[in-house]
């Protein structure tokens, strides 16, 4: 079934506004007798009784325009939870928090992303950060998303995912014209790999690495140079993954996107991300949603609550079972190998 809602253009609200005012001014001056009275008293009235109206025809745009705007960020808001749904509480193992943050004012889109899939090959993680914010960037999220959530499944290299989401973001593009602005677009965006046994493979394009919360301390889970952002360059024809490591059970990794660094208090001060992790990591574990609440309260702290970009944070802790060493597994372990659920020594 149709339903038609028949509603009134902005356009016609700014110019029947005054039309009607001055409509009720001359019809007030040419038939009312109050109005050719020469009193002060009678142009007293008058000045109020016209004002009464003017100020009712301000009043009732104000509300029209008001519930429009509230109309469109409501379907705004609607399609991003379609969008960037939130990633299940446990997946493959591990036990994940995710979040997003607008730097719209009064608005709950915009242009970061993020998404974790449990694929044959591994858990595979993207987060991503679109040129902009607002509604703006919502369909460059939507084809970013809708082609990592085939070519994860799809693609047996990590490699291969990162040129599906090229392609999608090119095709993208190119259908918005040469003439409009955000064709102009780009997207840093990283790709994460987590293999049963832990192992961490990425591919960065542009993308702030991640923190891995081990053993009380934090590091950059790498710190290798990343590609450029996806779309103004073509990539490389070399798209060998970044190995950063083994994510053992009871590790915790926080993904996110420059606005969480770039975020500053009204002194111009940057958010101290690492720290805030530091004194995290050294309290007891905590649940992932309890880490992310944590992160989020201290960067709206440090910016009074205004974020000047948007901001996304994922965390994922690893829940899978510890693998424990047995007579065999030492023994392996003695002969040069390690053992299983084990991190390997740094070189």
């Amino acid at each position: 079934m149709f339903r038609i809602t028949a509603r009134v253009p902005r356009k016609a609200l700014a110019i029947g506004t005054p039309t009607a005012w001055g409509a009720t001014v001359l019809a007030y001056q040419l038939t009312c007798p109050l109005a050719q009275r020469e009193g002060v008293c009678a142009r007293v009235v008058s000045g109020a009784l016209l004002l009464a109206v003017g100020a009712g025809l301000l009043l009732h745009t104000r509300r029209t325009l008001l519930r429009e705007l509230r109309q469109a960020r409501t379907v705004a808001g609607a399609a991003q939870s379609v969008l960037l749904r939130p990633p299940p509480a446990r997946v493959d193992g591990m036990r994940i928090a995710a979040a997003q943050l607008s730097a719209d004012r009064g608005a709950r889109v915009g242009g970061d992303l993020y998404e974790v899939v449990a694929t044959e090959h591994g858990l595979r993680v993207l987060i991503g950060d679109v040129r902009g914010h607002g509604i703006g960037a919502l369909g460059t999220v939507a084809a970013v998303l809708g082609s990592f959530r085939e070519a994860a499944h799809d693609e047996p290299e990590l490699g291969g995912v990162l040129r599906r989401l090229d392609r999608a973001l090119a095709r993208h593009l190119g259908e918005r014209g040469a003439h409009d602005d955000s064709a102009e677009d780009f997207v840093t965006a990283l790709l994460l790999e987590i293999t049963p046994d832990g192992e961490i493979t990425a591919l960065n394009c542009g993308h702030p690495w991640p923190f891995l919360l081990c053993d009380g301390g934090v590091e950059p889970l790498a710190r290798a140079d990343p590609l450029p952002p996806v779309g103004p360059f073509p990539l490389p024809g070399d798209l060998t993954p970044v190995r950063c490591g083994v994510f053992l059970p009871g590790d915790v990794l926080v993904l996110h996107t420059d606005g969480v660094e770039d975020a500053r208090d009204p002194a111009g001060r940057f958010f101290p991300l690492r720290a805030t992790l530091a004194a995290l990591a050294a309290r007891p574990p905590a649940a992932p949603e309890t880490t992310l609440r944590l992160l989020f309260s201290a960067l709206l702290r440090h910016t009074r609550g205004r974020p000047a970009d948007d901001v996304a944070l994922v965390v994922l802790r690893n829940d899978r079972a510890r693998v424990t060493c047995g007579p065999l597994a030492a023994q392996a372990s003695d002969q040069g190998g390690a053992a299983p659920g084990t991190r390997p020594a740094a070189g």
